[in-house]
């Protein structure tokens, strides 16, 4: 099926992640980083399709080499924060030939990234087999943050632009130091960039799409900019996804699977209250004139046409009988249970059921919300308890000469950053002191999932109620226009007919 999926994020120290290791991944090699010392080897990843990296043509000739590239990336950025490149990745489509998804792949790549002076190192992977991977062909970019200049040396990631008083002179703080504004010297990490890169990727495969006349199309915008209003899933990350494809089952992979049946869910019920309406909206228009449509009447009417159908069976005319008899009293004390005896009251229900969907909708996306932050609040306090006799250890008394203490340093330093990374995420979360309320986030964590699966059956019970309602304008719209032609404008019967 065609699926829109234009995913990008940033690849950065502070997280614990090197460029080095992305690279490696992405292409499915073995990469040695000369800024810490590891090797990252995903050779036996599989499912690498191709991996090329496109260079502009000011770019030195030597960053056509993996190793080269990513190394000089990792060694020309300096800080212990430092920010390394933007990783992309976008989905490709079933429905084109494995040529045609790589060659949209580079056309997109070469018109908007290297363009641009964009160094891209482009591989396209297969499927994810996985439950909650993209489950088509994908192609990941990754690009370094820090640009070029026109000689080919690296650039400055943002320029300085200080504040100046009426007469021209730049402004100091109270510290004594110049007032200023960092910023960056490209517009690659702006929103309205992505948003004209997410715009020209959709409209490049529609395009695809027409050209060879399948009539399906994909939409860059939000569930909220479309007026879908959808539940947002959750972003897994390549971690969660191989868990989940070794059969792991992740919480982020339960969320997730739980949001896209809830979507399904509630695209199926939204179709048909918008189905029902636009009967009732028709039938009103047929009448001759204002009049009450009793229900029951119209049903029992059904039934009789059903049974003379039934007549004519030369077997299995008495089963076909019963059958007939237990829907029309299903359907009647459906209605009755709900003091539905006339399209009037068919319409107001339907109304306050489809409320009832909207509200529904809103209570489970606020658990979505609360279920997602309580998942990041587990995850940084288990990491945290996980890296902290590292932090013990280089306290201790051994450690207290510099020397000493670089030493232990440059051996843990991954390890320390993501320490202090997320203890710096718990802090901005008003959680700076140990003992972390684990077990109550733990608690909330179960009272919500019960909360939303209770609100997932009364979901399924909505869609089974709408799925019978469906039915009963079925049944009785027929009675109306065979049985009762009286009833209705001649014309206008003609005219539904003919656009049914």
């Amino acid at each position: 099926m065609a699926l829109y999926h234009f995913h990008v994020e940033q690849i950065k120290r502070s997280e614990g992640r090197t460029a080095v290791a992305s690279a490696a991944y992405r292409a499915g090699e073995k990469l040695h980083n000369l800024w810490d010392g590891e090797t990252h080897d995903y050779t036996k990843k599989g499912g690498v399709i191709l991996k090329e990296i496109i260079l502009p043509e000011h770019a030195p000739k030597r960053f056509s080499d993996r190793s080269t590239l990513w190394n000089e990336v990792e060694q020309v950025e300096k800080h212990y924060k430092a920010q390394l490149a933007y990783s992309f990745d976008m989905a490709l489509q079933n429905e084109f030939s494995l040529e045609e998804n790589i060659e949209l792949a580079r056309e997109f790549v070469q018109k908007y990234f290297v363009s641009d002076g964009m160094i891209c190192d482009l591989a396209v992977h297969q499927p994810d087999k996985e439950e909650g991977g993209i489950p088509n062909p994908h192609f990941h970019v990754l690009v370094p943050i820090r640009p070029l200049n026109e000689d080919g040396t690296w650039g400055a990631k943002q320029h300085r632009v200080y504040h100046l008083d009426e007469d021209g002179n730049r402004i100091k703080k109270e510290n004594g130091q110049w007032e200023f504004d960092a910023v960056p010297t490209t517009n690659w990490g702006r929103p309205e960039t992505l948003d004209i890169w997410r715009e020209a990727w959709a409209d490049m495969v529609n395009s695809k799409f027409e050209e060879k006349g399948i009539d399906c199309r994909i939409d860059h915008r939000s569930y909220v900019d479309q007026g879908l209003d959808l539940i947002p899933t959750v972003h897994e990350g390549p971690h969660v996804r191989k868990m989940e494809k070794k059969g792991i089952r992740t919480e982020k992979g339960e969320l997730n699977r739980w949001i896209k049946a809830t979507n399904r869910m509630l695209r199926s019920m939204r179709a048909t209250i918008a189905a029902l309406k636009e009967w009732i909206q028709e039938a009103k228009e047929i009448l001759k004139e204002p009049q009450e449509v009793y229900l029951a009447d119209l049903l029992r009417e059904y039934l009789t046409m059903r049974d003379q159908v039934a007549m004519t069976y030369t077997r299995g005319r008495s089963k076909a009988k019963h059958n007939n008899t237990k829907r029309f009293v299903e359907e009647c004390k459906y209605l009755n249970q709900r003091g539905l005896q006339t399209l009037s009251d068919f319409e107001n229900y339907l109304s306050s059921v489809g409320d009832q969907v909207e509200s529904s909708k809103s209570f489970m996306n606020q658990k979505q919300t609360q279920l997602k932050e309580l998942q990041q609040l587990m995850e940084d306090a288990k990491t945290y308890a996980e890296l902290k006799p590292v932090v013990d250890e280089m306290k201790k008394e051994k450690y207290r000469f510099t020397k000493a203490r670089e030493r232990y340093r440059a051996e843990h330093e991954g390890e320390l950053r993501r320490f202090y990374m997320v203890k710096r995420k718990l802090k901005e979360k008003g959680f700076d002191k140990e003992p972390f309320p684990l077990s109550a986030w733990q608690k909330e964590f179960s009272e919500l999932t019960a909360q939303r699966e209770a609100e997932y059956q009364e979901y399924k019970l909505m869609q089974k109620d709408l799925t019978l309602l469906y039915q009963i304008k079925g049944d009785v719209d027929k009675v109306m226009r065979e049985n009762h032609p009286e009833m209705l404008h001649s014309d206008k019967t003609k005219e539904t007919e003919t656009e049914l």
